[in-house]
């Protein structure tokens, strides 16, 4: 039998705060402007140019820090990383190495097999984010952008507690879901304002020692990130079972080629002559502030599960679906609020609201339209105005358009047909043009009817009233 191996996983998660202007200078952090249009001297790095920090950075990284059980740091201070890079415009970068804002927290994850347990947090701290190089292969050289430059940071550095792929998805999955509870930022990995970087070493089960670790970067999915994994640790295994040497080195993942390269050797911290900022004072943060960030603490998802079942009286399973990104939370919560009817507004956000977003390949933080309008249509609905086959069709120019679904009815003339003297011609002339399923009914056949109600449904244009077709067809079907 081969030697048992184990994996040992740490993260240093960054997420990109969602202030309005950057964080040391007054420039819009919006995602996509045209290249260095969000620019100033502050954040392209010129002479002279002094940075001002942003107070609202300070209180989303503690307000961070107080959800993942942190102590924060009452006096920290902003330190110089030194290092040459294009995207660098100042060539060093305004970080937090010696008094980081926030220390030694946790955070409780559960796993999909219901295995809970606690992941240690090392430190959070503030930093500014770099531009980004734009590579033009055609011409042969690379443009830079500087509009991400001075985006505010925090770098959530976790202790190497994970041991699984999957208990590093539960990690992040409870780290977005809180810091989008917390409106600190939006966390989209595929806009880049959350990432992950993966440190990950083998090494043979029970041994005390620590292996060598890798650095994994450029990792923008829940999906890459679990493959990098898998592939990296096999790739530490093979080395180690052949006699190498895996060297400590940072690592690119290419999720097209599920393949990782070697980018650099890693580096020690003292390589990048940190040293403090001279420009910047030196933080004080007191009680009375950490008690009014904490006062404003939102309800986090445990929370709300469990007030979802106790208001509204709602299954846990809807409790966990709803709760399970904050748009769907509040767009629930809003249409419940307006039309006063949980268990409809659950049931239409789960149904047919989840099944749009799979099919036009879309996240639940992408839906737009307005819980008046979600409220609009169900109202529509509970009072017969139209049924349910029209609703489905309704819903969907609601969740395309944010249509008023009342004027949208008007408008397509969809209103329910309750009119029994047309619907009674109706039914007649299906009887009429399908004898062959009258005689399956009267034969005892029950399934005919059901062919009888499509045929009605179909003439009438999905107007009619289904209750009133049933009960006329069964009415003339009896005589």
């Amino acid at each position: 039998m081969g030697k048992q191996y184990e994996t040992v996983i740490g993260l240093e998660v960054h997420v990109e705060l969602a202030t309005k202007t950057k964080i040391f200078c007054g420039c819009s952090t919006a995602f996509g402007g045209a290249p260095n249009t969000h620019t100033c001297p502050v954040c392209t790095g010129m002479p002279g140019a002094l940075p001002v920090l942003n107070r609202q950075v300070v209180e989303y990284a503690i307000a961070v820090g107080l959800a993942t059980n942190c102590e924060i740091t009452k006096n920290c201070k902003f330190d110089r990383k030194n290092y040459f890079y294009p995207d660098n415009p100042q060539n060093y970068q305004i970080s937090q190495l010696y008094l980081p804002i926030c220390r030694n927290g946790r955070v409780e994850i559960e796993t999909e097999q219901g295995c809970r347990k606690d992941i240690g947090i090392h430190e959070i701290h503030m930093e500014e984010d770099a531009g980004k190089l734009i590579h033009d292969e055609w011409e042969g050289c690379s443009f830079v952008d500087f509009n991400r430059s001075g985006v505010p940071l925090i770098e959530i550095v976790s202790e190497p507690d994970m041991r699984s792929a999957e208990e590093v998805i539960a990690y992040l999955e409870k780290l977005r879901l809180m810091i989008q509870y917390l409106g600190a930022s939006d966390c989209k990995l595929q806009e880049g304002s959350m990432r992950a970087d993966v440190n990950l070493s083998v090494r043979e089960a029970g041994a005390k020692e620590l292996g060598t670790r890798t650095e994994m970067k450029n990792l923008n999915s829940f999906r890459a990130i679990a493959r990098a994994i898998e592939n990296e640790k096999n790739r530490q295994i093979d080395i180690m079972e052949a006699g190498g040497t895996v060297v400590q080195e940072t690592r690119r993942w290419d999720d097209l080629k599920e393949y990782s390269f070697a980018m650099r050797s890693k580096e020690d911290a003292k390589d990048y002559r940190y040293f403090p900022d001279p420009d910047l004072a030196p933080l004080r943060i007191d009680d009375a502030w950490i008690a009014k960030i904490k006062a404003q603490e939102p309800e986090f998802r445990t929370e709300k599960m469990a007030r979802y079942q106790a208001e509204y009286g709602l299954p846990l399973y809807d409790a966990e679906i709803l709760t399970g990104t904050k748009r769907l939370a509040d767009l629930f919560e809003a249409t419940a609020a307006i039309c006063g009817k949980p268990k409809k507004v659950s049931n239409w956000l789960m149904g047919e609201t989840m099944r749009l977003c799979k099919e036009r390949e879309m996240d639940a933080d992408e839906i737009r339209f307005s819980p008046e309008n979600l409220a609009g249509l169900i109202a529509l609905t509970e009072a017969g105005t139209i049924n349910s086959s029209v609703a489905k069709e309704v819903f969907e120019h609601v969740f395309a358009e944010d249509v008023d679904p009342e004027r949208y009815v008007e408008e397509k003339g969809l209103k329910t047909v309750h009119d029994e003297g047309a619907l009674r011609s109706t039914v007649e002339q299906v009887l009429k043009n399908n004898p062959k399923s009258v005689e399956d009914y009267r034969n005892g056949k029950e399934k005919a009817i059901g062919f009888l109600v499509g045929q009605t449904m179909k003439l009438m244009k999905g107007k009619a009233n289904p209750g009133m077709v049933n009960e006329i067809l069964r009415e003339l079907l009896s005589k």
